[in-house]
């Protein structure tokens, strides 16, 4: 064999060689070094888990080395939730329901403060604000040692009455405004206009705090966040059980604050002018 033929042959050789062990290099990256992920779930469900992907599972799905349950299913799940008053009558769909994006705002809870103390520190991912505020709610109990409802099992941020404003600066802010509570399922533009007057929109931000509605409203105990255009108002005493009959309700959704919404439960506190 001639040298030119010989190096042409060692040549091909290596050229063989290098292109097979990259084969198995690029096998061995994609079947031998994938990191699992890992999961924090709820941990203490008899029966239930929900991890911080918001998928639920019983505990006999949950992966061993992961914590994550499988991956199959629904997810955010708000099975026996009323997403009025944002309570659930199952901590482990009460956490699943809170992880959904579309109903927790990251910026926003992770300014709560995990206790009322002003030393308290505040939480550290919205799967601790979740697990944490479906367990342990004083919203969701009247008298202090019993449940307003079934629905015990609240993830709605905690009320804030107190802040930014005295109730004098408040009560300042209505000079002028005839406070009307409505009828029935009555929006705020029908309950001003039976009267001769006309609603305020600038003014329902101001009625829109547990303080000032509990002054106009019985509330029976209870002043709970929530979400709908009918708010602020109370839920009437003949409402099924899981809206909270009695309660007060009030939005954290500024946008969403109207004259003209109405819900068939509630009666409107209503500014008129």
């Amino acid at each position: 064999m001639s040298k030119s033929g010989f190096y042409l042959s060692w040549i091909l050789v290596h050229l063989f060689v290098l292109q097979v062990s990259s084969r198995i290099s690029a096998i061995r990256k994609d079947i031998g070094f994938q990191e699992k992920p890992i999961c924090r779930n709820t941990v203490q469900g008899r029966y239930l888990l929900s991890d911080d992907n918001g998928h639920i599972c019983d505990a006999l799905s949950v992966d061993p080395q992961s914590r994550c349950c499988p991956g199959k299913g629904e997810k955010f799940s708000c099975h026996g939730c009323n997403l009025l008053s944002q309570c659930c009558n199952s901590y482990e769909f009460c956490v699943s329901c809170c992880l959904n994006p579309a109903r927790t705002q990251k910026e926003q809870v992770l300014k709560v403060k995990m206790a009322k103390q002003s030393t308290a520190g505040t939480y550290s991912s919205v799967f601790d604000f979740c697990a944490g505020r479906c367990r342990h709610n004083s919203e969701s109990v009247v008298h202090e040692n019993a449940y307003i409802s079934d629905f015990h099992h609240c993830f709605s941020l905690p009320s804030n009455s107190s802040a930014g404003a005295t109730n004098a600066n408040l009560e300042g802010r209505l000079n002028g405004i005839n406070v009307i509570v409505g009828r029935q399922g009555e929006s705020c533009d029908s309950v001003c206009k039976s009267n001769g007057q006309s609603c305020v929109p600038n003014k329902l931000l101001v009625l829109n705090q547990c303080d000032i509605m509990q002054k106009y409203m019985s509330c029976k105990g209870a002043c709970l966040a929530s979400m709908g255009p009918d708010q602020p108002a109370e839920v009437v005493d003949d409402a099924p059980k899981n809206l909270n009959p009695g309660a007060c309700l009030f939005t954290r959704t500024q946008s969403m604050l109207s004259c003209e919404g109405s819900h068939l439960y509630t009666r409107r506190l209503c500014p008129c002018a």
